[in-house]
């Protein structure tokens, strides 16, 4: 069975099941099934054929839930954006993806931006949250949505069918969009429920995107097996979402490093009591061991499972089993259930115990390959296995430990960031010569971001313009946090930046 089959059967077997919480508000299996249907209903009404594009920029909420898993009903493909990008990023995802629709915000801030591109040929939905008489609402497609149908469409959907486009990057000149089959995500949504054992008496609170890989997956996790789902779209109030973990008995949490950074930090654990926690995850990038030890001490009796992953492979690629927290410390762990992991040297065979080489996997996890884009596909997917470009070792017990990377990709805060996407929009201000930008070390996000900047001489360029213009064109958490004027950049005998110099530079 596909999620969306199981997910309809959960509201077919399970229709007075709670499935969302958020805010005040609750809704059963029963009443994210109805709103499903009717997106689904509306959908085929309105001409959707197999294997199109939708588009969804929408906060985490029953709406969203519904919308992804509608436009599965009705055998579309979902194409998830990020809520905090800027309009050229959208369009650009849209234009790349050949999107015919888009469900977004009403309250977006980039959706007249958006509505004013004439050439973009998308049909826009606008959503919104309240329950308006049709009279008075500003958004007509949604109240027909309301009033549309509501029992599930008979499409039948296949696992070798794709499912989804998720865009790993917001490159103006050459995005990457992972393309994801019903099957990847129906084998790795079930080998992780294998190993962190989710059933309909589960709940978690969630504060992760559900248009990000890690978000996503929990989402999928709980919706196909009727467990309760805890929305909290926002961490600036740390303790509130603690005090969400205790007033909701919640047995789930997961997060990127962070999360529990500013959960440590901002939040007294023991002013609350967590004891109807039973598990806890973490992914997003490298969380340090010190950090871990903090947060296993102040909750002794919660397990804690670090993961490993990459977009490509759906979401997840290893664990570490809680038990081996200490005795394994700094490790990813291993394989998942039906994953085969190999580390590979330089010659392409299986490196020796504490020899490092890149990461690579197979499995029916690993994505159809990026869309439109054979040639960078066939660069990370050899003879079957994907070439993660992340470089680790085996210990003695054939555990895995990271060692670095070998892209030059950053990892902010449990996001994924091209420099180069940030690099593009820095060089479009005049008075910009050059512009490098990398990833330098932070206690709180893992990683912040750093630019270096060549001016034209004479130029009257300064930080302040170059952060407004960043912030008008990029989301927050790209805008460099440092940026360095400097006559020149270190470069190779063929003009290529030496980043590592700079990187190094910057660990002084």
């Amino acid at each position: 069975m596909t999620l969306v089959d199981r997910f309809i059967s959960i509201c077919h077997e399970r229709p007075d099941n709670v499935a969302v919480v958020q805010g005040n508000e609750q809704w059963s299996y029963q009443d994210l099934g109805a709103l499903c249907a009717k997106v689904a209903h509306y959908l085929l009404e309105s001409g959707i054929s197999r294997d199109d594009r939708i588009a969804i920029v929408l906060q985490n909420s029953i709406e969203y839930i519904a919308v992804f898993y509608g436009i599965w009903a009705a055998g579309g493909v979902t194409v998830a954006l990020n809520t905090q990008a800027k309009s050229r990023d959208i369009e650009n995802w849209l234009r790349h993806s050949d999107a015919q629709w888009l469900f977004i915000d009403e309250d977006h801030p980039e959706l007249q931006r958006l509505l004013s591109v004439e050439s973009l040929n998308v049909r826009v939905v606008p959503v919104t949250r309240n329950r308006l008489p049709k009279s008075t609402t500003t958004c007509p497609d949604w109240q027909t949505i309301i009033d549309s149908k509501f029992t599930f469409p008979d499409v039948n959907v296949q696992q070798e069918n794709l499912a989804s486009i998720i865009y790993t990057s917001g490159t103006t000149g050459h995005p990457k969009g992972v393309t994801l089959t019903h099957g990847n995500l129906s084998s790795n949504i079930d080998s992780i429920l294998k190993y962190l054992k989710i059933t309909a008496s589960d709940s978690i609170i969630n504060v992760l995107p559900f248009y990000y890989s890690y978000g996503n997956s929990i989402l999928h996790t709980h919706v196909v097996t009727g467990a309760r789902l805890v929305l909290e779209n926002s961490l600036l109030f740390p303790h509130r979402v603690i005090e969400r973990i205790a007033t909701e008995n919640v047995t789930g949490f997961s997060g990127v490093p962070s999360t529990y950074s500013l959960i440590l930090g901002r939040g007294n654990l023991a002013d609350y009591d967590l004891s109807s926690l039973r598990y806890m995850t973490q992914a997003g990038g490298p969380m340090p061991p010190a950090l871990i030890d903090k947060l296993i001490n102040a909750l002794p009796g919660v397990n804690f499972f670090v993961m490993y992953g990459q977009t490509e492979a759906t979401a997840r690629l290893t664990y570490l089993e809680p038990e081996n927290l200490l005795h394994k410390r700094g490790s990813i762990g291993k394989a998942i259930p039906g994953v085969e992991i190999e580390i590979r040297n330089t010659d392409q065979q299986r490196a020796a115990v504490g020899e490092t080489g890149e990461i690579c996997a197979r499995g029916p996890n690993i994505m159809h390959g990026y869309w439109k884009d054979p040639e960078r596909t066939e660069t990370v997917i050899i003879a079957g296995w994907l070439h993660t470009g992340d470089l680790a070792h085996y210990d003695k017990d054939g555990y895995i430990f990271i060692d670095g990377r070998s892209s030059d990709m950053i990892k902010s805060g449990g996001n994924r960031i091209s420099p180069k996407e940030i690099e593009e929009v820095i060089q479009e201000l005049d008075g910009v010569l050059e512009v490098t930008v990398i990833g330098v070390p932070d206690s709180l996000l893992g990683e912040s971001i750093k630019a270096f900047i060549v001016s034209v001489p004479n130029s009257d360029l300064d930080k302040k313009t170059v952060q407004f213009h960043c912030k008008n064109n990029l989301a927050s958490y790209k805008i460099p946090k440092e940026i360095v004027f400097t006559d020149d950049l270190p470069k190779t005998a063929s003009g290529k930046v030496k980043r590592f110099v700079l990187q190094s530079g910057s660990e002084n």
